[in-house]
């Protein structure tokens, strides 16, 4: 949980680092910000595997890392497509219908069962989402925007879904895989890749710590949690961004943010609690937990 939430925080960095970005072409920023994931990837699993272990590890993923892979790149893409069509506050509402669809996925596509507090703290992350951000909705939004939004919980949660049921195998070549495949096909459709200094080190941050520190520690963490418990503390990205915002942007939250951000945290953290009283009472005295 701990790792998935370290992820979160990563992610939310990502709409405040988007608006340093002088960069008009979206492509070309898609491009660069997979590349520096990419490294970033690469450098983590050569470090903590070295070049046996890696290459083991892409070996091992199948099928199932491919198909992870195809998810994070539609995320990832799709996100930052819909930076240009919709507002920063749609996209991250329609974000937190993740743990909705994958609490569906888990439960057509594997039969797993979801419990009944998850299924309530889903019902208050929606309602303390929606109370945050009801003063930042546009109501002439695009709808090509929320197409484009929508792609990504519904991606997100599929990877959730998939990483959880292959529990054994580690899905960070799956992460660097998604982000290779986002580049190849941005470097097709971008106009150029000639960028200024600025807006370079903006791109390594948005790219190798935003994108990549989050994918490493959500395919690390994610395997060892249920699919709609990860993807419910990955609502934390929703709730954290304008408290980035505020801090580096001088942009002072607004009373319905405080209220609405109050509720997701007083059901993330009852709902985590809950989780680990229901995990001891499974424990026999002197077991260690073992995720299932």
């Amino acid at each position: 949980m701990l790792l998935v939430f370290v992820a979160a925080v990563a992610w939310s960095l990502g709409g405040t680092i988007a608006r340093f970005i002088s960069i008009s072409d979206p492509w070309t920023v898609i491009f660069w910000r997979s590349i520096w994931a990419a490294l970033f990837l690469i450098g983590f699993m050569l470090w903590r595997d070295g070049l046996r272990g890696m290459v083991a590890m892409f070996r091992a993923m199948g099928m199932a890392g491919v198909a992870v892979g195809l998810c994070f790149a539609l995320a990832s893409t799709t996100f930052i497509l819909a930076l240009g069509h919709t507002t920063v506050a749609n996209i991250l509402l329609i974000y937190a219908a993740a743990p909705l669809f994958a609490a569906l996925f888990a439960r057509l596509l594997f039969g797993e069962r979801v419990s009944a507090s998850t299924w309530a703290a889903i019902a208050a992350v929606f309602f303390g989402i929606g109370v945050m951000m009801s003063e930042s909705l546009d109501p002439d939004v695009s709808p090509v925007g929320g197409l484009l939004a929508l792609v990504g919980p519904i991606c997100f949660a599929l990877a959730a879904v998939l990483t959880r049921r292959h529990a054994h195998v580690r899905m960070t070549p799956a992460t660097m895989l998604g982000t290779l495949f986002a580049g190849t096909f941005a470097a097709t459709q971008a106009s150029g890749f000639l960028v200024g200094q600025t807006d370079m080190a903006l791109l390594f941050a948005f790219g190798a710590i935003n994108l990549g520190l989050g994918l490493a520690c959500f395919a690390t963490g994610a395997r060892l949690i249920p699919a709609a418990l990860a993807a419910l503390l990955a609502t934390f990205e929703t709730l954290l961004g304008p408290v980035w915002v505020w801090l580096i942007h001088a942009e002072i939250p607004s009373v319905r943010t405080i209220i609405g951000g109050s509720i997701v945290f007083a059901a993330l953290i009852l709902h985590i609690l809950l989780e680990f009283r229901r995990h001891r009472r499974r424990m026999r005295p002197g077991e260690l937990p073992v995720p299932h």
